[in-house]
């Protein structure tokens, strides 16, 4: 199963609150609150997403966390970047070096990197405002979708 980890959704759920709520700076505690994550999660999430120059943060009594760019301008991609490192599906797909005892022969290497390119191209074309859209929910139970007449 691919997944994406738990903090990395975490960190897209931190970034939707804030590119809902407009303009305006929140603490650690207020999104934590609105969102009813851990506090020293949101704490850490938050540092990471500034570092990864996502957010701004400002100190003082309006101080707080703001979106450092539109959300039409921040990807999906990004996010899990600043959260999780490099997307990647397999070892070989990172760029840290790692090298693999097959690498040479590997016979599947140039396929990863294809499925790899493509799951990083959907994930960079979907933004924050995208995500941050409201969105009408797709029923999961494929019999929902009949139409009663057909279901005799």
């Amino acid at each position: 199963m691919i997944k994406l980890s738990r903090m990395a959704d975490y960190g897209m759920v931190l970034m939707v609150e804030l590119a809902r709520s407009g303009a305006r700076n929140a603490t650690a505690v207020e999104l934590a609150r609105a969102t009813v994550l851990p506090q020293p999660t949101v704490s850490k999430l938050l540092k990471q997403l500034a570092a990864a120059d996502l957010l701004t943060s400002r100190r003082g009594a309006s101080g707080g966390y703001g979106l450092a760019r539109d959300p039409a301008d921040i990807s999906v991609a990004e996010i899990i970047s600043a959260v999780d490192g490099p997307i990647a599906l397999t070892e070989c797909m990172t760029h840290e070096g790692i090298v693999c005892e097959i690498e040479a022969l590997c016979p599947t290497q140039t396929n990863w990197r294809r499925i790899n390119d493509a799951l990083v191209d959907a994930l960079e074309s979907v933004s924050l405002a995208d995500m941050a859209r409201p969105s009408i929910p797709v029923a999961r139970d494929s019999r929902a979708a009949v139409a009663p007449a057909a279901m005799v």
